[in-house]
């Protein structure tokens, strides 16, 4: 045996640790923006549903449905965790959708580094007049 021997489990030991946690950011956070990208989507065809309602109640029914029609197919974020408000007046259509990701099974890597936000929240504003 040589004095080197043993060189390549150290040096491991000392870089090890630090690839796994990166590993993990990289992980959590590209996880999170997904989701925030999600939600963005969300909202935007929301805000694209509401502009074919006549009145403010429809344009409510029709950006929350599109909302909840859209997260069906979604495997990525769960209809329970999804708040919608639609704020409209004369002059736009404003589309805010919440997300709770704190129950989300992604979060639960997040106690291994800093913790993106647990609350997301995007919005999509469409212009019905004022031009």
């Amino acid at each position: 045996p040589t004095a080197r021997s043993g060189a390549a489990a150290v040096e491991f030991a000392l870089v090890g640790p630090l690839f796994f946690f990166l590993l993990v950011g990289v992980v959590v956070y590209g996880g999170w923006f997904w989701m925030a990208q999600g939600v963005q989507s969300l909202a935007a065809e929301g805000a694209r549903a509401a502009i074919a309602g006549i009145d403010a109640n429809e344009r409510i029914r029709l950006a929350r449905g599109s909302v909840s029609d859209n997260l069906q197919g979604d495997a990525l974020l769960s209809a329970d965790a999804v708040q919608v408000t639609v704020q409209t007046d004369a002059s736009a259509i404003r589309v805010v959708v919440t997300y709770d990701a704190s129950a989300h099974p992604l979060m639960a890597l997040a106690r291994l580094v800093p913790t993106p936000p647990q609350t997301i929240e995007r919005h999509a504003v469409v212009r019905t007049g004022g031009y």
